[in-house]
Formats: C-alpha cells, sequence, structure tokens
C-alpha cells in the first residue's frame, strides 16, 4: 500500500492491530487527487496532492432572474452590484440578501461594473454599448435624474455617461484619482475618462480587442488583450510595455498581489485560431467572459438576442501564469477541463479562481500545486468581489446568483467516495484511516451499482475500537467521512476498505486445438506476477506438420493465479490421460507423433490453487472438439506397368489406416507430375484402385544424347513413379521399370 508522506502537522495515525485475513484479501485505498475527485464533496476540499479537508462556508446570498452574472462590485457599505445579462439588468443586493433592479438598459446584457467612492455605479453594456452612471436619486439633482432608453428602480436614476464608437466594452477600472478606464473591442483600445467626463484615447493596440484591466500599487495599468494574449503594463502617461505574450490566446482574469507580482489567466488555442473583432471567446456569445464564438448582433434599440452558449469549452483548457516583480513569468495552474473566468486573493492573501463549466473554485497553493475548493450550484464562476468579514463575493452564470465565500472554514463538511465495485460478493473487514482532528467514518453496501436502490443504511465506523465495517457482505461498497470544526482543522489523508472476495471457481471461454502449428513460449518478465496479467498475449505461432498445440481462453473473477493441466482421451475410451500439467501458460505443444492415428479430444483443467490455501482451492475444466491426428503415409500397393503400343498402362491400389485417400498423381521419365482420377472418380474411400494409360515421352531432342538401346537393339527402359496423399497430406511413392519400344 502506497501512503503519501503527510503534509499535516500533529497527524494522528490510528495504527490498527494486525487482522488474520484469509489468503486472498484484497484493500480498496483512496488517497490521491485523481481518486478524491470521483466522490461527491460537501463542504469539502479536495488537496492536489491527496486528502480532504474543511472548505470555507460557503452559503447563498442571491439568486436573480438574470441567466448570466458577469461582473460584481461592491460600495463602502456593503451593498453589492451585479453585472446581467438575459435579460440585461443591474442589480443592487444589499448585506441581508435583499435584490433590487437599479438598470435595465435595452442593450442585450451589462457586461462589466465600477462602483466610485461616493456610491456611484457605472456599468458598460454591450453589444454596441455604452457606459451608464447610476446614483441614487437623493445624491443627483432634479437636472439630473433622467436618461433615456434606460429604466431604473424607483429610488435610482440612471444616465448615459458615454456613448464610444467601440462596439464592445469588456472591462472597467478605476485608477486613485477617481479617472475610469474601459477596455474596449473592435477596436481594441482603453479609453479614460475624467471624472468631469472628458474622454479620450489612453492606450490603443493592434489586438482585436482588451479584454481584462487592473491597477498595480505603482499606478500602472495592466491590461489582457484576446487576439495574441497579451499582458500589457501601461504607465501613467501612457507608455506601454508588453510584459509577457501568453501561450493562449485571450487572457480572461487579472489579479495583483501584494507583493506586485501580477497573475493572469489565458484559455484558447493561439495558433492558428482567427484573432478578428469576433473574438474566439467573448462573453456576449460564447462560453464564458472567454471562450466561444462571437454571435450577431444589430444596433442598440433593434438587436436581437444572440445565442449565448456557456456549455461551450474552448480547445486547450486554460493557464494561470505568475509574472514576478522582476517580470519573470511562469505557469503555476494548467486544466484541460475547467476555464479560468475570475482571479481574486482571499483574506491569508491565497489565489483564487473562479472557473467552469463545472462551476469550481480552486485556490493556487503554489506552482502546480492546487486545492479544489468547492464547487457553486451553478456551471460557471464569474467573479469576486470584497465581502464582510474579509469573506468574498462570488457571482455566477446558469444560473444567475451569489454566493458568500467565508474567510473561515465551514463548521462541518461530508464527502461520499465514489461506488467501489469488488466485482465479486465480498466481506468487508476492517478499515484504515489517517488523518487527524474530529472526524466520523461511515460505511454501506449493496449489490447494484446505484446506492439509492435499497443499499444498507450509512453505518459509523468505531475508529477507535476494532473498526470493523459494519456492512452487510455485497458486491459494492461506499464510505463517507463527516469532519467537525471544534477548534481543530480536521484533515482525511488516507482512507482504506479490506475486504474478502468469495472464491469462484476459473472460467472457461475456448479451448482449441490445431494440428500442425507449434506455439512459442514467450519470455517471462523477472519478479512478474501472473495473477495482476489482465489481458492474454497471444504467442508466436510456428506452423509444423509433426506438432499439435493447444490454446485456451480462461478468466477468473477473483483475478487468481492459476495453473493448468492438459489431458488427451481417444475415441471409445473412457479415461482421460495427462499429457502436461502445472502449466502457467495458456497454451501448450506437443509432438503429434504421440498419439496413434485417431480421433481424439482434449481437456485443459484450471485451477486458482496458488492463490488460495490447501483444500480452499477451486477448479474448471473443458472440453475442445474432437479433431483427428493421421502421422501415417498411405500403403501403395500391386505397381504394373507396361508398354502397350505408344502408351504405358499403370495400375495401382491406395490403402491408408485411418482417413481416405485424397489425390494421386504419377511422372514418367521425371517428367512433370500428372494427377490422375481413382477407378470410380470419386476420392472418398481408405482405398482406391487406380488403372490409367500414359503416353511414351519422345525422344529428347539433340544434344541430347537418347538413351542406349538394350542388346536387342530394339527396347528402351521407361521409369514410372506414382505417390498418393491422405486427408492429412501424408504422402508415399513408388516406382516401377518398363521396357517400350
Amino acid at each position: 500500500m502506497q501512503i503519501r508522506r503527510s503534509k499535516l502537522v500533529g497527524v494522528l495515525c490510528l495504527i490498527l492491530p494486525a487482522l488474520a485475513f484469509a489468503d486472498g484479501t484484497r484493500t480498496w485505498e483512496q488517497s490521491k487527487f485523481e481518486e478524491l475527485i470521483k466522490g461527491t464533496p460537501d463542504s469539502i476540499a479536495i488537496d492536489s496532492t491527496g486528502g480532504l479537508e474543511l472548505a470555507p462556508a460557503f452559503k447563498p446570498v442571491a439568486t436573480t432572474p438574470s441567466t448570466y452574472l458577469w461582473s460584481i462590485a461592491s460600495d463602502l457599505r456593503g451593498n453589492l452590484y451585479a453585472a446581467a445579462g438575459s435579460p440585461a439588468r443591474v442589480y443592487r443586493i444589499t448585506p441581508d440578501g435583499k435584490s433590487t433592479v437599479i438598470l435595465e438598459p435595452h442593450e442585450l446584457q451589462v457586461q462589466a461594473l465600477v462602483v466610485d467612492k461616493s456610491g456611484a455605479i457605472f456599468a458598460a453594456t454591450n453589444p454596441d454599448g455604452k457606459i451608464y452612471k447610476i446614483e441614487h436619486r437623493n445624491s443627483v439633482t432634479k437636472r439630473e435624474s433622467e436618461s433615456q432608453n434606460t429604466s431604473s428602480g424607483p429610488d435610482w436614476t440612471s444616465s448615459v455617461f458615454s456613448d464610444p464608437d467601440s462596439k464592445y466594452i469588456w472591462a472597467l477600472a478605476f485608477d486613485k484619482d477617481e479617472n475610469l478606464y474601459a477596455a474596449t473591442g473592435d477596436p481594441g483600445e482603453i479609453l479614460r475618462f475624467t471624472p468631469q467626463g472628458k474622454s479620450s484615447v489612453f492606450f490603443k493596440s493592434d489586438e482585436a480587442n482588451i479584454r481584462v484591466l487592473a491597477f498595480d500599487a505603482k499606478g500602472n495599468l495592466i491590461a489582457g488583450s484576446d487576439g495574441s494574449g497579451l499582458i500589457y503594463r501601461i504607465a501613467p502617461n501612457g507608455e506601454a510595455f508588453v510584459l509577457y505574450s501568453a501561450p493562449k490566446k485571450e487572457i480572461t482574469a487579472l489579479a495583483i498581489a501584494k507583493d506586485g507580482s501580477i497573475y493572469a489567466a489565458g484559455d484558447g488555442e493561439k495558433h492558428g485560431a482567427a484573432s478578428s473583432t469576433t473574438a474566439g471567446s467573448m462573453a456576449i456569445s460564447a462560453a464564458t467572459p472567454g471562450a466561444g464564438s462571437q454571435g450577431s448582433s444589430t444596433a442598440s434599440g433593434s438587436a436581437q438576442p444572440a445565442v449565448i452558449n456557456l456549455t461551450a469549452g474552448v480547445p486547450g483548457g486554460s493557464e494561470i501564469y505568475r509574472i514576478a516583480p522582476n517580470g519573470a513569468p511562469a505557469r503555476v495552474w494548467s486544466s484541460h477541463e475547467d476555464l479560468v473566468y475570475a482571479l481574486a486573493f482571499n483574506k491569508e492573501g491565497c489565489l483564487l479562481a473562479g472557473t467552469g463549466n463545472r462551476g469550481h473554485i480552486f485556490a493556487i497553493n503554489s506552482p502546480d500545486q492546487y486545492t479544489d475548493l468547492l464547487k457553486a450550484s451553478a456551471s460557471q464562476v464569474t467573479g469576486f468581489s470584497a465581502g464582510p468579514e474579509g469573506g468574498l463575493y462570488v457571482s455566477t452564470s446558469n444560473l444567475g446568483k451569489v454566493f458568500l465565500l467565508s474567510a473561515e472554514p465551514a463548521s462541518q463538511g461530508s464527502y461520499q467516495s465514489d461506488v467501489f465495485d469488488a466485482r465479486i460478493f465480498s466481506r468487508w473487514g476492517r478499515a484504515e484511516f489517517r488523518g487527524s482532528g474530529n472526524v466520523e467514518l461511515f460505511a454501506r453496501s449493496g449489490n447494484v451499482d446505484n446506492p439509492d436502490r435499497n443499499w444498507s443504511a450509512w453505518k459509523k465506523v468505531d475508529l477507535a475500537k476494532d473498526a470493523l465495517i459494519p456492512a452487510p457482505a455485497a458486491r459494492f461498497v461506499q464510505w463517507k467521512a463527516v469532519l467537525y470544526s471544534d477548534g481543530h482543522a480536521p484533515q482525511v489523508e488516507s482512507v482504506a476498505l479490506n475486504y474478502l472476495p468469495e472464491n469462484v471457481p476459473p472460467e472457461f471461454d475456448e479451448v482449441t486445438v490445431q494440428v500442425g502449428v507449434r506455439y512459442q513460449a514467450l519470455p517471462k518478465a523477472v519478479g512478474s506476477d501472473p495473477s495482476q496479467q489482465h489481458f492474454d498475449v497471444a504467442p508466436p505461432v510456428n506452423h509444423d506438420k509433426d506438432s499439435i498445440g493447444v490454446k485456451w481462453i480462461v478468466h477468473d473473477d477473483n483475478d487468481d493465479q492459476m495453473v493448468y493441466s492438459v489431458y488427451y482421451r481417444g475415441d471409445g475410451q473412457t479415461r482421460w490421460l495427462l499429457l502436461k500439467d502445472d502449466l502457467t501458460d495458456k497454451f501448450y505443444s506437443f509432438d503429434a507423433s504421440l498419439l496413434p492415428d485417431g480421433g481424439y479430444s482434449i481437456k485443459v483443467v484450471a485451477s486458482d490453487a496458488p492463490s488460495h490455501s490447501p483444500g480452499e482451492a477451486l477448479t474448471a475444466e473443458r472440453e475442445s472438439s474432437r479433431f483427428e491426428v493421421d502421422t501415417t503415409p498411405p500403403r501403395i500397393e500391386n505397381l504394373a506397368a507396361s508398354a502397350d503400343g505408344e502408351t504405358i498402362h499403370v495400375k495401382f491400389a491406395a490403402a491408408d489406416g485411418f482417413s481416405p485417400i485424397k489425390r494421386a498423381e504419377y511422372s514418367v521419365d521425371a517428367g512433370d507430375w500428372q494427377y490422375i482420377e481413382p477407378v470410380g472418380q470419386i476420392s472418398d474411400s481408405k482405398t482406391e484402385s487406380y488403372d490409367f494409360r500414359a503416353g511414351i515421352p519422345a525422344d529428347p531432342p539433340s544434344p541430347v544424347k537418347p538413351v542406349e538401346k538394350t542388346s536387342s537393339g530394339n527396347q528402351i527402359e521407361h521409369v514410372v513413379v506414382v505417390r498418393v496423399y491422405d486427408r492429412y497430406d501424408n504422402m508415399s511413392s513408388a516406382k516401377t521399370v518398363i521396357r517400350g519400344k
């Protein structure tokens, strides 16, 4: 059993006394991230190095009628504002969760918003968007109280702060002097607005879109683009410098750490992807504020709803990069399944990543080490904003909700493992637990793979006593851990369940016999365990007419190591005779000459004895189909030949002790072989007679010297050769010499 090195301080390790399990006891252990991620956590975080701990408290604050929340921001009084789409609205959510609509523009959606020091809200809409300024009626004069083409709540008024030429407005940000900056697309620019509303182009890029904005402690504006995945640092005087060209196409989120490090998330394939104003991952029409393809739209006031598909993925997944204060970039996190939509820091300064399309929040602890913190009841986590008591507000899409992520862990959390299939009816032994703090362990079992279909009830495992698993014997099992916060952070490092499968006999799928085949043994790796080999490797085959090859397919649901014995029995016999035992390969070859000509069957017996105590082993056997062995050639009898004018008259008989005669051939004076039919023409008997005439070859042409004549002077010799084959291609031949004219 592999146990990862503990990262806990003061780990409580429950050392269990040895249990005298019978041979064949198995252990199901879960400790690694890829194992634990298959389970169902509730207020439980899963560390990428393995182990479980309590997640921060995460509670719903508000659920909106809008499907998508793209951006959130809070004011100094703790009120939260949410930019939404489908329908396009700005919501004001008070600390007690009361939600009010304060803006309903005619554009398709509200993409971004920020709140200034006075409490005024600035909201950007898409497409062909505008920037609206929303204020409480008590803070504006009657002259400023109405705006055109908008609808506000009874206590709020809105006005068009700016109507730029840009088609898209993706992000808004304030500098320390309350100048407002807007990231735009088509063209990819950054606009600056003074508190008095005077606008100017602060930065103009050659990218299709500027997607995200953030200010560092020195007042530099950090911007991320779509198209080439560039991260800019733009000084207050507008001088720009590319800090990093990311491997991804689009920068979807930014966060600035206290030490000046810049964290940026990127997604989308950079090479071969089109870079245009229909950016590959625009929030208005696709997967996230960064995943999909831009939908079509018309001018404000006559726009038709675009098809918004937040479930679509981006090829290549997401990555998070850290640009150190000295400018050195490094990748700190990546995922093929999760796309990053938002970045923020928690109270302890740990980087959090809001993702989709599974709605997870990850805490990035160090390069490639992270914690799967929690899963929201929505598909995408799209934004973070400062919340009360060091917590963070979290916005989601599909559905459009707002949650509060606390700075403190939940008081209680539970985790249900995935369902383990022992594949065979099994008895459960003891649980082995490694962890610390107040943790309770439970188990249940059943004989169907769905726990909701009449499984046993959850029963507590007494870790302080014998740790026996109080679940009835069954095929499937599951464990649950409940963690309690009582002043000490509870953690689970690993849980292992011991079990003993009911021994079942091996099962044969087939036994095949091939005459004329020899299987070549395969080399075995030193120290290999045949019981751990879950697939059969076909042995090399050599064609050898003097051999017989036997091969079988057998499996054992216990994955036991097996040995085999091979027997044979001839037609009419009642007793099986042993050919070979103690075989570990699933094939065997032997010389065909060991068996007299006749019909036979092979039986293979499989035993799981190597994996069980004496007396507890089980066997199975399987017979092959009948096969025939014939290694004896036929006989040629009564061969006679005579010259008859210009022909040779030949007679002979062929006989075989077991199989029918297949064919016969002749040759005169070493000429080509010629096929001959038996008397009666059909060759289907163990004895056949042949009677045929063959032409006498002409004298060979010069310069070959003719055969000398005999002393009589008028005769020459002719050699007649015949050969016959039985059904198994055993062959015999004979010859005779005649004299002809």
